[in-house]
C-alpha cells in the first residue's frame, strides 16, 4: 500500500510539473509573438488565488545600455494610478472626512460649476462633465512644466463643461486631478505623502512611487517610443501634471501585492471597497461599465475588474477575474507595444477558456459564408457591412475605412482576429439579423438593403517621391506628425501614438485604414513639400513642415 501511495504522489507531482511547465510555455508564446531579446520588454505576473503561477520578463529595460527586462522592473503604470486614488477617498470617505455626494465646491470654493452641483462620485466616474485637460489642445504647451495641484486646476476649471453632471460617461483625467485635492485638503497631507504613508509602506509595497524624474529609482525601467523603425527615448511629460490621475510608478510584485490587499479588504470594509466595483448608472439608468477607479467588464462570459494605463513611454493592463481569483499584471515599456490584449489573453488562458485562434475556425463553404453577406444597422445607430472576398467575410463600420477578418467558429458564429469579439448570425421570419458582442458590450442588428461604400483604390507612388514627403509637421504645439517611408510604403506617426500606413489615392493625397482620415501634401514654388492637410472627422487641419 505505503508503495501505491507513493507511487500515486509521484504522478501527482510529475502532472502538476507538466502541467506548469505546459502553461508557462504556452504564456511565453502568447507574449513572444510581440516582444524579443534585442527590443523594448515586457513584465508580466500571473496569480491564482493568490500564488504566482507565472512571473517572467522579456526584452530590454534600457536600450542604450543594453540591460535586460527582469520583474523587478519599475514602469510608470499610467491610469492603474485612478484605482489609488480611488481607494484614497474612499478610505477618507470611511474616517468620516468626505461624503461621496460632497458638491465639489466644498473643497474647491471657488470652482465654476457653471450652476451645476459636481459631485465626487462624479468625479469618480467620468461623469462630471468637466473638460477634461489632456483634451485641450493647448496642454502640449505646459506639458513639460512643474505646476501645484491648485494652480493646474486653474489651467482647466474655466473651460466648457462637455455636458451636465451624470448625463455622460466620458472617460476624465481632470476629474482624477481634482480628487488628488481632494485627499490632501481633507488629509492634511500631499498626495504622494497620503500613498507612501496610507497604501504604500501599510502593504510593504516597497517598490511603488509617487513619480519622479528626478528621483533615483532602483531598477526602473526606461520608458521609449518608435518612429518608423527607429526606437526613440519617450516625450518627457512633467509628472505633477498626471498626478492623482497617472503619476504612479511600481512593478508586478507590487501591483500583485495592491491586488490582494483589495481582495482582502485589507485598507477599506468589504462593503465599502465594492462601492469601487459597482456599476454605475447616468441620470437615464443607462449602465457605464465603470465604478471608481477599475473599469467592469467580462472575459468569456465571467466578469471582470480591470484598467489600463497609458503615459508617454510606457503601457499597462491590469485585469482581475474574481470568481476565478485569476490576476494578470503587464507592463511595457514602449508606448507602441500595448499589453491589453495580452493581459486579456493570458486571463483567459488560466482560466481555461482560451480565446479564439484562427487556427481553430471551422470549415464553411462559399455559400454558408455568403448567407451572412449584408448591411446590418444596430439598436444604437451604428452600421456594419459584412462582405466576402476570396472566401473571407470581413466587418466594417460605417465611417471606418478599416476592414477586419471574421473567422467561422460555427455555421453562424464568427470570431475577430483577437478572440475578444464576435457576431453570432440568425434569421427569424426570413428577416437576417445580428447580434455583435465585444466583451461587455452588446448590440443588436438587424438587415437592410443600404449597399456597403466602394473600396477605396490604391496606387503606388515612386520611392523617390515619398522621400519628399518625409520630415515633422507640426499641427500644433507638442503635437507633431512624423512621415516616414521605407521602398515604395509611406507611415505616419503623431505623437504619442502608434505608426500607421498611408495608402496612396493620388500623388499627392493618401489615406489610412485603421480611421476614416487623410493626409494631402502640399508644395513651395520650387517643389519643396512644405506642409500636409490633415482631413479627419469633417475638419482640415494644415500642419506646416518643420
Amino acid at each position: 500500500m505505503k508503495k501505491i501511495l507513493s507511487l500515486l504522489l509521484v504522478c501527482l507531482v510529475l502532472t502538476s510539473t507538466s502541467f506548469a511547465q505546459s502553461l508557462e510555455k504556452k504564456i511565453d508564446n502568447i507574449l513572444s509573438q510581440q516582444f524579443d531579446k534585442i527590443e523594448t520588454g515586457i513584465s508580466v505576473l500571473v496569480a491564482k488565488k493568490g500564488n504566482v503561477v507565472y512571473r517572467k520578463a522579456f526584452g530590454k529595460a534600457n536600450l542604450e545600455l543594453d540591460v535586460a527586462m527582469t520583474p523587478k522592473n519599475v514602469f510608470e503604470v499610467g491610469s492603474i494610478t485612478k484605482q489609488f486614488t480611488a481607494v484614497a477617498i474612499l478610505m477618507l470617505e470611511e474616517e468620516g472626512k468626505l461624503n461621496l455626494q460632497d458638491d465639489i465646491t466644498k473643497f474647491l470654493p471657488d470652482y465654476p460649476t457653471k450652476g451645476q452641483k459636481i459631485t465626487v462620485h462624479h468625479l469618480l466616474t467620468h461623469t462630471s462633465g468637466i473638460k477634461s485637460y489632456t483634451s485641450m489642445q493647448k496642454f502640449g504647451e505646459v506639458a513639460t512644466k512643474d505646476e501645484e495641484p491648485l494652480k493646474f486646476i486653474d489651467f482647466f476649471k474655466n473651460e466648457p463643461m462637455d455636458f451636465n453632471p451624470g448625463e455622460k460617461y466620458l472617460y476624465n483625467n481632470s476629474g482624477y486631478f481634482i480628487l488628488g485635492y481632494i485627499v490632501e485638503k481633507v488629509s492634511g497631507m500631499s498626495y504622494p505623502k497620503f500613498l507612501e504613508e496610507n497604501i504604500f509602506k501599510k502593504l510593504k509595497m516597497d517598490n511603488s512611487y509617487y513619480g519622479s524624474h528626478r528621483k533615483l529609482i532602483k531598477n526602473r525601467a526606461s520608458g521609449y517610443q518608435k518612429r518608423g523603425e527607429d526606437y526613440l527615448n519617450a516625450q518627457y511629460i512633467s509628472l505633477t501634471l498626471p498626478y492623482a490621475a497617472g503619476s504612479i510608478m511600481s512593478n508586478v510584485d507590487d501591483m500583485l501585492r495592491w491586488q490582494k490587499a483589495i481582495s482582502n479588504n485589507s485598507l477599506v470594509k468589504k462593503e465599502t471597497i465594492q462601492k469601487a466595483f459597482t456599476n454605475y448608472t447616468l441620470n437615464n439608468g443607462e449602465k457605464i461599465n465603470y465604478g471608481y477607479g477599475w473599469s467592469l467588464n467580462e472575459l468569456n462570459g465571467e466578469p471582470t475588474i480591470e484598467h489600463g494605463g497609458a503615459i508617454p513611454g510606457y503601457l499597462s493592463m491590469g485585469v482581475y477575474v474574481p470568481k476565478e481569483d485569476v490576476y494578470v499584471i503587464a507592463f511595457s515599456n514602449c508606448g507602441c507595444k500595448r499589453p491589453t490584449n495580452l493581459a486579456l489573453e493570458i486571463a483567459a488562458l488560466i482560466m481555461g477558456r482560451p480565446i479564439f485562434k484562427e487556427s481553430n475556425k471551422v470549415s464553411l463553404s462559399k455559400e454558408e459564408l455568403n448567407k451572412w453577406v449584408g448591411t446590418y444597422e444596430f439598436d444604437n445607430g451604428a452600421i456594419r457591412y459584412i462582405t466576402l472576398e476570396d472566401n473571407q467575410l470581413y466587418s466594417e463600420r460605417e465611417g471606418s475605412s478599416r476592414k477586419f477578418k471574421i473567422f467561422p467558429t460555427s455555421a453562424n458564429i464568427f470570431s475577430f482576429e483577437d478572440g475578444l469579439i464576435s457576431y453570432m448570425f440568425s434569421e427569424e421570419n426570413g428577416q437576417k439579423r445580428a447580434f455583435f458582442k465585444n466583451r461587455i458590450n452588446k448590440e443588436k442588428g438587424v438587415f437592410n438593403t443600404k449597399k456597403a461604400p466602394a473600396v477605396k483604390k490604391e496606387m503606388k507612388v515612386a520611392a523617390n517621391i515619398l522621400k519628399k514627403y518625409e520630415g515633422k509637421y507640426e499641427l500644433r504645439p507638442g503635437f507633431v506628425i512624423t512621415i516616414t517611408s521605407k521602398e515604395q510604403q509611406l507611415f505616419a506617426q503623431a505623437t504619442g501614438q502608434p505608426q500607421f500606413e498611408l495608402f496612396a489615392e493620388s500623388p499627392t493625397k493618401f489615406f489610412l485604414k485603421v480611421v476614416t482620415a487623410s493626409v494631402e501634401f502640399h508644395q513651395d514654388e520650387q517643389g519643396n513639400t512644405n506642409a500636409l492637410t490633415l482631413f479627419q472627422g469633417g475638419r482640415e487641419m494644415k500642419a506646416k513642415k518643420q
